[in-house]
């Protein structure tokens, strides 16, 4: 072989060695975690900003979706909007921007809609995170696991507009006692569509969808609506849990510890 071929020879192994090697780099890299953090009833996507601006400035991609009928979006409210209608909300941002291993978090409400999202499109997800949240199994309903008092106060309440929505709760019924986080979180909350809270899920497979399922725990002044949802995944093998020691709106009365658990999921 004249040296001319061995030259090109060797200068072939040294391109195929620095391809190897920066693909393996590339491999190697941290990947960017990507959230997606869906807010409870009568909130809006505007509930997750402290949370959101943390998240983002520790290098996380984040979404704050407001579903259909809430928030900035309360001018799409009308009779149709129904559980479905938020699932679908989530589904549609998830493949329209085109995500994977999407770390999912619900709050409140929001948990019977990521349950309902994983049920869907569990391959673009990484993990469910049920921050104080509803879990609701195929043929519940937000209204059917109240107590039967309940159920009747809710069907009362939307009774003033013929069964669209339920007024919103105070901002104080959330556990936020700051007077300033109160008139914030009052001024933003809106009606909630009740036909979110009666129609039952469908669901097709098991809850999850055989995703890694994580709950938090929100131990100040607990909603009773979620203590039996609490002590269920504290006992549960299938199941991550933690505990915030603050009320129900973690994501507003401790965002800075909110926001450390999520970065922690990401790891």
């Amino acid at each position: 072989m004249d040296n001319r071929k061995i030259k090109l020879a060797f200068i072939g192994v040294v391109l195929t060695l620095f391809i190897f090697m920066d693909g393996f780099a590339q491999s190697a890299k941290p990947q960017t975690p990507v959230y997606v953090l869906v807010h409870g009833a009568w909130h809006g996507g505007w509930c997750w900003q402290k949370v959101s601006n943390i998240l983002r400035a520790n290098g996380a991609i984040v979404y704050t979706p407001t579903l259909s009928g809430l928030g900035e979006h309360k001018n799409t409210l009308d009779s149709t909007v129904n559980l479905d209608t938020h699932i679908s909300d989530i589904v549609n941002l998830i493949e329209m921007e085109d995500l994977h291993d999407v770390i999912l978090v619900g709050h409140s409400y929001g948990g019977t809609v990521i349950g309902g999202v994983a049920d869907r499109i569990p391959e673009r997800l990484r993990k469910l995170v049920f921050l104080d949240a509803i879990l609701l199994e195929n043929g519940q309903s937000s209204l059917s696991i109240q107590p039967p008092a309940v159920q009747k106060a809710m069907q009362q309440a939307a009774a003033h507009d013929g069964g669209l929505t339920i007024p919103a709760w105070a901002a104080t019924a959330f556990g936020v006692k700051d007077s300033a986080d109160a008139r914030w979180v009052n001024a933003r909350l809106t009606s909630h569509p009740f036909r979110t809270f009666s129609q039952p899920i469908t669901l097709q497979h098991p809850y999850g969808n055989h995703l890694p399922k994580i709950f938090i725990s929100c131990t100040v002044d607990m909603l009773p609506t979620i203590v039996p949802f609490a002590e269920k995944t504290k006992k549960s093998k299938e199941w991550t849990y933690y505990e915030l020691v603050t009320g129900h709106d973690a994501m507003i009365t401790e965002p800075q510890q909110t926001a450390a658990l999520l970065t922690s999921f990401a790891r």
